[in-house]
């Protein structure tokens, strides 16, 4: 991994925190909302993730999987990703934004 790559994970964990403290949560849904996101989160981990037409891209998975879903990281894009688990691993399925929101779409 070079210094740029090795700095990835720390752009990431930045971006996230905003989010979260940003993140609306005066009420129960919202503070459940947070709740299990943070649950969901682990170490920003490079992956490769499959788009449709073939293309196949290195992301970084910021959620664990729950046997579904995960969300990634796309770098090239500057977003994030709900991808669906498959047996050829993640698979972008187009729900695209904010790390928190393509977590709470499903």
């Amino acid at each position: 991994m070079d210094k740029a790559e090795h700095s990835v994970p720390e752009q990431i964990k930045t971006l996230i925190a905003g989010e979260i403290a940003a993140y609306p949560a005066g009420d129960r849904c919202g503070r459940m909302t947070v709740a299990a996101f943070r649950a969901a989160l682990r170490e920003p981990r490079p992956v490769t993730v499959n788009f449709s037409g073939g293309i196949t891209q290195k992301c970084w998975s910021v959620t664990r999987g729950d046997g579904c879903y995960r969300v990634i990281y796309l770098p090239t894009a500057g977003y994030f990703s709900l991808c669906v688990e498959s047996d050829f691993g993640p698979l972008d399925i187009g729900v695209h934004g904010d790390a928190i929101g393509c977590y709470a779409s499903v």
